[in-house]
């Protein structure tokens, strides 16, 4: 099956093939080196209007520690990455029937000594999103630097994803994760696949 637009990189059949088998997958060598590099630039030049995603209406969280930037219209780099995520969505709609009709998405910053605890983006289906994915922008990862994406599948077992550039990872809304502890700054964008409007 292809899908017009979908980067050469992603191997649609084996996405779908292991969401199915496992409730996750990865893709490698995502986008070309000059979109990787474009994305990483607007990133960093939009550093400055992070804020603390522990902080919810004035309250401390101590779940997370990183600090995030929703993506509007204004971004226009990372919505070209949004709108990969919405031809893929298509594609799962045929598959699964998971009805996906939106994707919202933010940058992350996670800097040394940040993390994100055990947590399910859609606990008990109490909200929108079916599909989680997480996109690496960071031009190096070194194994011993941490911020791994740990998490259980579907199947209940355990898996350590080590956060290399350039990386997507996709999983199930619901399956519980974390981000362990970074020891450098690690950059990525969050995005979630929903069957609902979104709301920020």
């Amino acid at each position: 099956m292809e899908i017009l637009d979908l980067p050469i990189t992603w191997n649609l059949e084996q996405i779908l093939d292991d969401l199915a088998q496992h409730g996750f997958s990865v893709i490698d060598n995502a986008y070309p080196t000059t979109f990787a590099h474009e994305v990483l630039n607007e990133c960093m030049d939009n550093l400055q209007k992070f804020r603390n995603a522990g902080i919810q209406n004035g309250v401390q969280s101590h779940i997370r520690s990183d600090h995030i930037l929703w993506i509007d219209t204004q971004l226009e780099i990372a919505q070209q990455h949004i709108h990969t995520l919405k031809i893929l969505s298509d594609a799962l709609n045929r598959a699964f029937f998971l009805g996906i009709n939106d994707v919202e998405a933010h940058f992350a910053c996670y800097h040394t000594g940040e993390f994100y605890a055990l947590h399910r983006d859609n606990p008990h289906g109490k909200n929108g999103r079916v599909i989680s994915t997480v996109y690496y922008l960071h031009e190096t990862w070194e194994e011993d630097w941490g911020g791994q994406l740990h998490f259980k599948d579907k199947n209940d077992v355990w898996h350590t994803l080590i956060p290399k550039p350039n990386r997507i990872a996709l999983f199930q809304s619901d399956l519980l994760h974390e981000v362990q502890l970074a020891q450098q700054q690690r950059l990525s964008i969050t995005a979630w696949l929903r069957n609902d409007q979104t709301i920020w």
